[in-house]
């Protein structure tokens, strides 16, 4: 369903884009074309802009990051997601060689309004490495993170018997608070080799304060779902963690927020909210993993 949004959001941007070529005289139609097509890599400079305040980025680092989420956004919103959401199938293979570290399973958990197509790049590279691997559209889209914890253990059951062994859960954004969703309901010892949360609003997020769906209400810092969240983790503590956060996030900010407290803590200079999810030192961190048996 999100992918079908998305579509639709996608094609609506380009049609009204190219409607004001062919409606208004040229010297016009060219600059509001593209302020509209751009817009929201416009809106994206503004908070971008905060970040001078919030996290004392500099400058340099900002400008960086910025014009690379502005592409990567572009790219994951305006093809892999509206349009490549199942390119990709999910690899549950039933029977496999003799089990190691290498054959590890791998569950990846989107954030919000967002879908399975944004790990398109990290299946092609597990299914090149010879790992089981899911990657979910979580649903509803706009309903209660809770809501999504069934489905992250119909996944984690399905990774666990493919590759004998508890998967990795790798989560962007929202996807972190819904593996500690899942972890609350159906977790115990031995059910995750290690959970991953890359920009995950662990505390919240004052971007989440724009939002009126339910799932962007229990991201709001200090909000009764996280509080709760965090009381039930200090009686049953969570699986091995590690919490990727970067200076430059212009969606979970201050810095500190996309850190829990119990977790390997990394900070990644330079990079935007989408720009981790395609890191190389994510990627490096992340294999060191599978390939740590004892984590």
């Amino acid at each position: 369903m999100n992918g079908r949004l998305q579509r639709w959001r996608f094609l609506l941007r380009f049609v009204l884009s190219a409607g004001l070529l062919f409606c208004l005289p040229a010297p016009l139609a060219w600059p509001l074309a593209l302020l509209l097509f751009c817009l929201h890599g416009l809106v994206m400079l503004v908070s971008f802009a905060w970040l001078l305040l919030v996290n004392g980025a500099t400058p340099v680092a900002l400008l960086r990051a910025y014009v690379w989420e502005w592409a990567l956004y572009e790219w994951v919103f305006g093809f892999c997601q509206p349009f490549a959401e199942r390119r990709l199938p999910n690899e549950l293979p039933t029977e496999l060689p003799a089990q190691s570290a290498a054959a590890r399973g791998v569950l990846l958990l989107h954030g919000f309004s967002c879908n399975r197509g944004l790990w398109n790049g990290w299946m092609r590279r597990l299914h090149s490495e010879g790992h089981a691997f899911a990657a979910l559209s979580m649903e509803p889209i706009y309903g209660s993170i809770d809501a999504y914890a069934d489905e992250i253990e119909a996944a984690v059951q399905q990774l666990t018997e493919a590759a004998g062994s508890a998967p990795l859960i790798l989560c962007h954004s929202m996807g972190g608070l819904a593996a500690r969703a899942w972890w609350r309901r159906h977790g115990r010892q031995g059910r995750a080799h290690a959970i991953v949360t890359l920009g995950t609003p662990h505390v919240g997020t004052p971007m989440a304060r724009w939002g009126r769906a339910l799932n962007v209400q229990q991201m709001r810092p200090r909000s009764a779902w996280l509080s709760e969240l965090a009381r039930h983790e200090e009686m049953q503590p969570l699986p091995p963690m590690l919490c990727i956060a970067s200076d430059c996030d212009q969606i979970v900010f201050p810095a500190a927020s996309a850190l829990l407290p119990q977790a390997r803590h990394i900070m990644v200079p330079a990079t935007g909210h989408l720009g981790l999810v395609f890191h190389p030192r994510v990627r490096a961190e992340v294999q060191a993993l599978l390939d740590d048996v004892a984590a």
